[in-house]
């Protein structure tokens, strides 16, 4: 079955003294032979918060050890629409405009379950695997 991937639980399971630590840990291995997929907003995203929290040589574990176990679509036209539609829609809402990119990914590709730590995603009506 196909889980996309935010950059929370990706964070987490990275960053040994963050509070999900141990959740991303014990996701990892109920997620083991599921098909992994996220956007290319996720991985800028992803990849800027470790290379500022955790430093460059983090950054480049994840680039060369984390990020080729999942699949990375970019972000066209459409997705792009449709997600800055939704987060113009809710301006009040402190949800980013990543995370709604991320929903309407999710919707797009049919896709019901998410490996974050953001209850946005169950908020939004998707399954968390956390």
């Amino acid at each position: 079955m196909i889980v996309f991937v935010d950059t929370s639980a990706v964070y987490a399971l990275l960053d040994a003294g963050d509070s999900n630590h141990e959740r991303a840990l014990r996701a990892t291995a109920r997620l083991l032979g599921e098909e992994l997929v996220t956007h290319s907003y996720v991985v800028v995203e992803l990849v800027s918060l470790v290379r500022r929290r955790l430093g460059a040589d983090a950054a480049a574990r994840l680039i060369d050890e984390v990020l080729p176990a999942i699949e990375v679509t970019d972000v066209d036209a459409s997705l792009r629409s449709r997600a800055l539609a939704a987060f113009r829609a809710t301006t009040g809402s402190a949800v980013s405009l990543v995370d709604r990119t991320s929903f309407e990914f999710m919707r797009q590709r049919g896709i019901s379950r998410a490996w974050a730590m953001d209850s946005e995603f169950a908020t939004e009506g998707f399954e968390l695997e956390a």
